[in-house]
């Protein structure tokens, strides 16, 4: 299963804020703009925890990783997402954005991802929905 999110051709910023606005600097330093997404999970198309969906570009990228990975819902939260909460900050330091997400975070991602399909449980699920909420609110 493949959600498109972003832009079409699979470019993203590289942690500049120029176009959003003060209040959209604390909807995203919160994730509440992550909130729309429970609309998705009450139709059913995600879960609230799993590895996060991934532009197309992307999830061709190591493609027999993402086999793996796609065979369950993606979600609005996991591990990956909570270590990379700051991704765009890391992206907008990097000389070649793209190719360390490419070879750095993506491969890291992935581990996360991977690990959740394996290991996935009620508990597990609980205690990552616990760690969102504490960095969300804390940090």
């Amino acid at each position: 299963m493949h959600i498109k999110v972003g832009s079409e051709n699979g470019s993203f910023d590289t942690g500049s804020n120029t176009r959003v606005t003060p209040l959209g600097v604390v909807l995203r330093t919160t994730k509440l703009d992550e909130l729309p997404q429970l609309f998705n999970v009450l139709a059913g198309h995600m879960s609230i925890v799993g590895p996060r969906p991934e532009i197309e570009k992307w999830s061709k990228v190591y493609s027999e990783r993402w086999d793996k990975v796609l065979k369950i819902k993606p979600g609005i939260t996991d591990n990956a997402s909570i270590e990379f909460r700051r991704e765009e900050e890391l992206l907008a330091h990097s000389k070649h954005p793209e190719e360390t997400y490419k070879n750095l975070i993506l491969p890291q991602k992935l581990d996360y991802y991977e690990k959740y399909v394996d290991d996935h449980s009620l508990i597990g699920d609980l205690v990552i929905i616990i760690k969102t909420i504490h960095v969300c609110v804390f940090k």
